[in-house]
């Protein structure tokens, strides 16, 4: 699982059999993960273990550091 990077104690990454999908990212805290589509827009797809806020929280991380991420992406999957 390939980590993109961690703030404010989550941690996003990808799995690395999942270049096929569009473009995602899995997020970890705790007992809590989910995964949010990047593209064509930001979504959540599903969240176990999270308040609300922390979902909202995860969506600003997100948006803070979607260049990041994608970037991490493309030059993983090689696209």
């Amino acid at each position: 699982m390939p980590k993109i990077f961690e703030q404010s104690g989550y941690h996003f990454s990808f799995y690395s059999n999942e270049g096929n999908e569009n473009t995602h990212v899995h997020i970890k805290k705790g007992d809590g993960i989910a995964k949010f589509w990047l593209e064509p827009e930001i979504a959540e797809e599903y969240s176990y273990g999270f308040t609300k806020r922390e979902r909202r929280d995860i969506g600003l991380l997100i948006k803070e550091n979607y260049s990041l991420i994608i970037k991490k992406w493309y030059e993983y999957f090689g696209i």
